[in-house]
């Protein structure tokens, strides 16, 4: 959340807040948040410090303490606590300090804590072109044991210099890195190297080991910063290089991987556990140190940490720091442990601790989450992952959030699915592809999957458990049986379960669901694995604990970790090198390609296809990488992507690559009007080599959805009944003239498609529980979008979920929403005055203004039922929203206080208006005017003869048109 918006409207005229980020005070045992803003005035710069609401919105929610001036004396510099480890990935302390002040402050690690720690640097008069360095001040014994083979194994060294240099150089090279680390390594402890006025230009650290590079901000392509690159502890260091001959060297270490290490085993703790939106109001002691032995490291996860709507909406919480801070206090009392990282989306978190003697085998720790929920977006659903090396071994622990209700295994599956598939860690090497969850040694995955037990009541259920009869149990187990399926969790292994489910429990007791539903017990909280030298010595659930309708869950494994032998690692180096300067003058790279020409058939609107293909090196190892041609940006469309799009390969070694064809909401109104065709050509360039042609081409099958809603007023023909000619007219018609009798026949004053989806809910859904909160099945949003383009059935096909995501959907895809970009501003300038807000209203065009009114009748319409559906204003209005009040085209991303004022927006039109406005029964009558009237009249409505004529594909009549106000 952007809060320099609050500091802003907080200063006085001609000053700027250019950055603000929010820390923790590092000093007593009260956790004191304060906000630090970057402020210039007059071409002057100083830190304001506020203390704050815990969402700082607008200048009524901060208040001034202090201001420090970047002036003479002025210096930041990071220090450590006796409570800090230096952990790569962790958050960093830093001590801002000038002649007359001093302010210790613990910041988030993340990109924002460097953008903030970068443009401080630049405000200091002499730093702005060089590279700067923020060291560390250990304690005693920080770093000792921090030899020359630990920063060159995780933090590769590269120098643009040493690409191409003979082996005895290159032998000389690494024993001089070597020596400088290992003799300097020491030496540096209490070393004060600041962002300061005071430090001459070039006083940058050059024994400071290189860290891994962060994911790269509002890109998918992995991209090298202009002049610095910032570590995970948000120092400022040189710009890492990276060349072919370094890859090589890297890649070929991994092969030879066998021959400089051993196996050493470690003690991983896994734990997981559904708080239900509680505090943590008992100790987790009994969940966390239930065995005699200290864990080397640490995984806890939790799902609904807040269920609160402003945590599913805005994804902020208190109860972060609240289960965080519970979570520390119970650690194993026999070790010392420094926290690696904390990730969260909305109520899913991870932690990640290890033990403070390993904390420096911990490197490349990166971060990511996956929103699975409605839209594929929310975060109410999905997973969080954290993956770092530990010594030589590469390990990602993903927590996950899963699809709830018996029958919706589908929608778990899924879920899961996404997840692997989305879930992407930027490398340090930005030549080498993100890395997916599947590519690690070792995977451990935990979470509430929400799988159930099916084919027994409750009653069954019951006494087996009582029995203890869990292998029984186990044998109606959705998720068992999806795994056997290989539907779900391939390749993974979960332990024999050997404790009763862990859900659904009477909070506070461990008494069984006494409620209205009565749901059948399930172990939905699971942990499986995946990988080599996995032991696992316990699986167990953890009945002390009570407050949650979940038991938590843990796993003990020893996991066998890849220790590097440091001088059989040097021995492998060399011969590396020795081995490449064979090949310095051979011939240039060439490769083979199993195929050149592809071609995709029916593309339909997001429906992917994929196609692979293979790149056979020949015998010069060579880096390939697809690169765009002339004139253009990016290597090809945006429907479409390679996978990867670089990478490298040794002698005669191969790599599938998969081109992958996707329209979205992005691309399908030029797709649908014809402007745009699937052809693309492609040009994969080998380094040092010859360029490649690939060409690929395809045919799409136009889709309501992606086109405007004049043009679908227009349509009386499923969209795939028409001809590319009219569609392309009616596409490309502008929305001026839609208004205006330049057709032969009027507009149907709503798109059938719209109503067809609208009617669907409104007859089958208004008690639906979760509408438009569960997400659908893929599967069956594919069925309603052929339905709906081809008007092959009578009815709509697919689950109410999945009609009410496909709707969502519909209305993210108009190329102009439904209250148009050009009332956007506006619009949220009149958020809280319903009178101006009508009146912009009354100004949209024609098909807007109907579809408008006639959704907002049918939210309300919703609202009655919110006993059984769990509706409420607030929910619609956020939902809503975002998709039919819009931002227009290269407008900056909302931030909260924009989407407050759209939820704030939409709020006031569905909201009961009867006594404050007086006009409810009209709109819903002008409803009413599109949907059948029920079963009472047997739906001979006027949208009931709509209905019909959708359905045999003739022209509907026209729709009546909304009552004078």
């Amino acid at each position: 959340m952007d809060q320099s918006v609050a500091i802003q409207e907080s200063l006085a005229e001609g000053a700027t807040c250019r950055i603000a980020v929010q820390g923790v005070l590092a000093a007593g045992e009260s956790v004191e948040s304060r906000l630090l803003g970057l402020v210039e005035r007059g071409g002057q710069h100083a830190i304001y410090v506020y203390t704050h609401r815990r969402m700082a919105i607008t200048a009524e929610d901060v208040w001034l303490e202090k201001v420090i001036p970047i002036a003479e004396g002025f210096a930041v510099e990071e220090v450590a606590l006796d409570s800090d480890l230096h952990v790569i990935g962790s958050d960093v302390t830093i001590q801002i300090s000038s002649e007359d002040d001093r302010l210790t402050v613990r910041l988030p690690f993340g990109s924002h804590t460097r953008t903030f720690l970068q443009e401080v640097s630049r405000c200091c008069p002499g730093t702005s072109r060089r590279a700067l360095a923020v060291t560390r001040r250990f304690g005693a014994g920080g770093v000792g044991g921090f030899g020359w083979r630990a920063a060159f194994v995780h933090f590769f060294p590269v120098r643009k210099s040493s690409v191409g240099l003979s082996a005895a150089e290159t032998r000389a090279e690494l024993s001089r890195f070597a020596q400088v680390v290992g003799s300097e390594g020491v030496k540096q402890n209490g070393k004060k190297l600041a962002v300061s006025q005071n430090r001459s230009h070039d006083s940058t650290d050059k024994s400071a080991p290189r860290q891994n590079k962060l994911k790269p901000e509002l890109t998918t392509e992995m991209v090298r910063s202009s002049s610095v690159m910032v570590s995970n502890k948000a120092s400022i260091l040189s710009e890492p290089k990276f060349g072919l001959r370094d890859t090589i060297v890297k890649s070929q270490l991994v092969q030879m991987e066998d021959s400089y290490t051993h196996i050493q085993s470690f003690r991983f703790f896994v734990g997981t556990y559904n708080v239900n939106g509680q505090s943590p109001r008992e100790s987790l002691q009994p969940w966390l140190r239930c065995d005699a032995e200290p864990p080397d490291i640490y995984c806890v996860g939790f799902q609904e940490l807040d269920l609160s709507k402003e945590a599913f909406f805005f994804n902020d919480t208190p109860k972060e720091e609240e289960w965080f801070k519970a979570v520390t206090d119970s650690l194993h009392p026999d070790a010392k442990y420094a926290k690696v990282k904390l990730v969260r989306l909305v109520g899913i978190m991870l932690l990640l601790y290890v033990r403070a003697d390993l904390a420096l085998n911990i490197s490349e720790v990166e971060i990511e989450t996956v929103g699975t929920g409605i839209m594929g977006r929310m975060g109410n659903k999905g997973g969080v992952a954290i993956r770092f090396k530990f010594h030589n071994t590469s390990v990602c622990i993903v927590n996950s959030h899963l699809a709830a209700h018996t029958e919706e295994y589908e929608r778990r599956n899924q879920d899961f699915k996404d997840i692997c598939s989305r879930m992407q860690f930027c490398q340090s090497d930005p030549n080498l592809p993100p890395l997916t969850i599947g590519k690690h040694d070792v995977i451990l995955w935990l979470g509430d999957l929400n799988y159930r037990l099916e084919e027994l009541d409750v009653a069954k259920v019951k006494q087996l458990v009582d029995e203890r009869a869990f292998l029984e149990l186990c044998q109606y187990d959705q998720l068992k049986r999806q795994m056997n399926a290989n539907a779900v969790f391939e390749g993974f292994t979960e332990g024999e379960i050997s404790f009763q489910p862990t859900y659904k429990y009477d909070a506070g007791c461990d008494d069984w669901d006494t409620s209205e539903k009565c749901r059948v017990p399930a172990w939905c909280d699971r942990i499986l694995w995946k990988g080599q030298n996995i032991a696992q010595l316990s699986y167990r659930s953890h009945m002390a604990l009570k407050i949650s309708d979940h038991k938590p869950v843990s796993s003990v494994f020893d996991i066998g970790v890849k220790v590097v032998n440091e001088e059989l690692y040097r021995k492998a180096f060399e011969e590396i090198v020795r081995s490449l300067d064979k090949l310095e003058n051979a011939n240039i790279p060439s490769v083979t390609l199993s195929q050149r020409e592809f071609h995709f058939e029916d593309v339909k609107y997001m429906q992917l296809q994929v196609e692979k293909f293979t790149i056979r090196n020949g015998p010069v190892p060579c880096q390939f990488e697809f690169i765009s041609k002339p004139d253009e940006e990016t290597y090809c469309k945006e429907w479409l992507i390679a996978n990867p799009s670089k990478g490298f390969l040794l002698s005669d070694a191969e790599i599938t690559v998969e081109l992958e064809v996707f329209v979205n909401k992005s691309t399908a109104t030029r797709l649908n009007s014809g402007e745009e065709k699937l052809e693309d050509i492609l040009v994969l360039h080998l380094n040092r080599g010859k360029d490649y042609f690939l060409s690929v081409t395809g045919n799409y099958l136009p889709s309501c959805f992606g086109s405007p809603i004049h043009t679908l007023c227009y349509m009386r023909e499923p969209i795939q009944d028409m001809s590319a000619e009219s569609i392309q007219k009616l596409t490309l018609m502008p929305l001026e003239m839609s208004d205006d009798a330049v057709q032969a026949e009027k507009p149907m004053d709503i798109p059938k498609e719209l109503w067809m989806m609208v009617d669907h809910l409104y007859r089958n859904a208004s008690q639906q529980e979760d509408l438009f909160q569960q997400p659908g099945l893929r599967s069956e949003f594919e069925q309603i979008r052929d339905c709906l383009d081809k008007g092959m059935h009578d009815t709509l096909l697919g689950s109410n979920h999945s009609v009410a995501e496909a709707l969502l959907l519909f209305l993210e895809s108009l190329p102009e929403p439904v209250i148009c970009y050009r009332l956007y501003s506006s619009c949220l300038e009149c958020a809280s005055n319903y009178l101006l807000s009508s009146q912009l209203i009354s100004n949209l065009p024609g098909c807007h203004k109907n579809v408008f009114e006639y959704l907002m009748a049918f939210l309300r319409e919703l609202l009655k039922n919110s006993g059984k559906n769990h509706l409420d204003v607030n929910i619609l209005a956020s939902i809503f929203g975002g998709l039919l009040l819009r931002p227009p085209p290269g407008h900056p991303t909302p931030d909260i206080t924009e989407k407050r004022k759209a939820q704030q927006f939409i709020h006031q039109w569905i909201c009961d208006p009867v006594e404050a406005r007086g006009w409810s029964v009209r709109k819903w009558v002008y409803f009413k005017k599109y949907v059948p009237a029920g079963a009472a009249d047997g739906g001979k409505g006027v949208g009931g003869d709509v209905g019909a004529t959708v359905r045999n594909k003739r022209p509907p009549p026209q729709l009546c048109h909304p009552p004078q106000r």
